[in-house]
């Protein structure tokens, strides 16, 4: 998750009540700011309010709904929502979202840790995106191996401080809150405040304030990646863990839609295991099923382009989605993969319950035919067009390839996208 892809929200803020006295007739949930944004070309100044506790839960509770029933979930845009609006509740001059390495996480003792920042905002926010910490340094790590919030008003006397090197040399460091993160009861990262804004320093009841939000968020975060992990898993094949036909449709439309805006090419590759029955007849469904296994392995090894998309259609077949690859390109692929599993040895250890190895090596081979948007799409075509006769040009060549002999590479034809394919959605 910690990565150097995480930005800050961008927003330069400094808050100050509304009017004198503001701050005593307002509720502590719920106040008046001046919030001044600078945007590049000049200076603007916006109210906002901070959030009351009903607001703040329907806040993160429109995420929820939002990343369960969309497709691809924005973390870095979630995280930058939930830091900016922790500012909102209680405004600061700078802020930061820390979590533990997962890789590196020593679960036995939190204290060995190292924290990264993944979200930030204030003084020298950028620079501060992936840094590193160790969980026994400062405020920070006293609150990530206790689990409980710290705040102080004076850090200069405050035995727990420890001043970070990557702020601005005139930035000086006043107040500090500090709340853990937990996901599934376990502390894993700590949300941070700097200098409050407008007079005085963070109080006892902007600390259980935060606390409140960080509870909120922690739920959030944990409902986000319940709901990454769902989507994940729905878009799935649960037997080679490629893409399934669902994702397939879909991924292909994104990227038509993407061709018809920026131009460019792409080329789908239609595969289809020659000889899979005769596995199934003689070792049993098993021994097949754990072929189609290492099939999956074997195309993830072999097509290292990180753009491609490679699906399980069902039973044998399987089809590759190669954004930027024209003809010569999707054919160059094509030969490799049929190479790869020419030469590989199937079920080479034992598999399943008491099933030796059968080590199938010159049993297993691959028809392909490819396609592209360029040589097989007309020009113009609405993108459902694009995408039915892309997918039948590529089924056509295939079927094509099974016809003279099996084991080869078929490119389509330019007549071959009046082909009655079963692969259009």
């Amino acid at each position: 998750m910690a990565r150097g892809a995480w930005r800050s929200a961008g927003l330069t803020r400094s808050a100050q009540p509304t009017s004198p006295g503001s701050s005593s007739r307002r509720s502590a949930t719920n106040r008046a700011y001046q919030m001044v944004k600078s945007d590049g070309s000049g200076r603007i100044v916006l109210q906002v309010h901070t959030l009351d506790n009903r607001r703040l839960e329907n806040f993160l509770e429109r995420h929820k709904a939002y990343y369960a029933y969309t497709g691809e979930i924005d973390i870095d845009r979630f995280l930058r929502e939930i830091l900016q609006k922790a500012n909102e509740f209680v405004p600061s001059e700078a802020g930061s979202i820390l979590l533990d390495d997962p890789i590196t996480k020593n679960s036995d003792d939190r204290m060995e840790n190292d924290l990264v920042f993944i979200a930030t905002y204030g003084a020298r926010a950028e620079a501060r995106l992936n840094k590193r910490m160790h969980a026994r340094v400062g405020i920070v790590g006293h609150v990530y191996a206790t689990g409980v919030g710290y705040m102080t008003d004076d850090v200069l006397q405050d035995p727990y401080f420890y001043p970070t090197p990557d702020l601005p040399d005139d930035f000086q460091t006043r107040s500090v809150v500090c709340v853990p993160i937990r996901i599934e009861a376990a502390v894993c990262g700590v949300l941070e405040l700097v200098n409050k804004t407008g007079p005085g320093g963070f109080r006892e009841k902007d600390r259980r304030l935060l606390e409140i939000f960080a509870d909120y968020a922690s739920i959030s975060i944990q409902n986000l990646l319940d709901a990454r992990r769902a989507f994940e898993v729905a878009k799935r094949d649960g037997l080679t863990g490629l893409y399934n036909e669902r994702y397939l449709h879909l991924r292909l439309t994104q990227e038509l839609s993407r061709i018809s805006r920026d131009g460019g090419d792409l080329c789908v590759i239609f595969l289809d295991l020659d000889n899979l029955k005769s596995v199934n007849d003689r070792h049993g469904h098993l021994a097949g099923s754990q072929v189609l296994r290492e099939v999956g392995y074997l195309l993830r090894r072999t097509v290292t382009d990180e753009r491609a998309t490679l699906t399980r259609y069902g039973g044998d077949e399987f089809v590759l989605i190669l954004p930027g690859h024209d003809m010569q390109e999707g054919m160059e692929v094509a030969q490799s993969i049929r190479n790869a599993i020419r030469a590989s040895t199937f079920l080479s250890r034992p598999y399943g319950f008491n099933d030796p190895a059968l080590n199938l090596h010159g049993v297993l081979t691959a028809s392909l035919g490819v396609s592209s948007i360029r040589s097989h799409a007309t020009p113009g075509a609405s993108v459902e067009q694009q995408k039915n006769e892309i997918l039948r040009s590529a089924d056509a060549a295939l079927y094509r390839a099974k016809q003279l002999g099996k084991d080869r590479c078929i490119g389509a034809r330019e007549e071959d996208t009046h082909f009655p394919a079963a692969m259009l959605s």
